[in-house]
């Protein structure tokens, strides 16, 4: 039998974005809300498809972080006062969406679960996300 289930949670983070010619190449923050769908078989113990938690986990790696390209200048500037989080692009809702899909995959082939990411959106601001399905 199938489930599904959602998870949402709220990051606060930083980022630029390199490649972007706008507001949006300045370093600035934002109050991200992600949402996790997740379908898949429940633990015959437990009844769980997956711990919530562990999607939280996940997400609030993100929290209070700053988040640049890998090739950005800033990265080595600012890794001297704060950690910085790379990406291997500009991070955008979509790459983050898609980065966060690709951690919670890991986190459940780890711990041996049948379940999978159906769908996952990241909302940079109250009007605008990205969505993978």
């Amino acid at each position: 039998m199938k489930v599904g289930i959602y998870k949402e949670v709220q990051i606060d983070t930083s980022h630029r974005l390199l490649h972007y010619h706008g507001k949006c190449a300045n370093l600035h923050g934002h109050r991200w809300k992600i949402e996790v769908w997740m379908e898949g078989e429940p633990d015959p113990a437990t009844q769980i498809v997956i711990d919530y938690s562990v999607i939280k986990k996940i997400v609030e790696k993100y929290d209070h972080q700053i988040i640049l390209n890998k090739d950005d200048p800033m990265v080595p500037r600012i890794a001297e006062f704060h950690p910085v989080i790379t990406t291997p692009g500009d991070p955008t809702s979509e790459l983050i969406a898609s980065l966060i899909r690709d951690d919670l995959t890991c986190a459940c082939r780890e711990q041996g679960l049948r379940a999978a990411v159906s769908k996952i959106r990241v909302w940079e601001s109250p009007t605008s996300c990205a969505e993978i399905s």
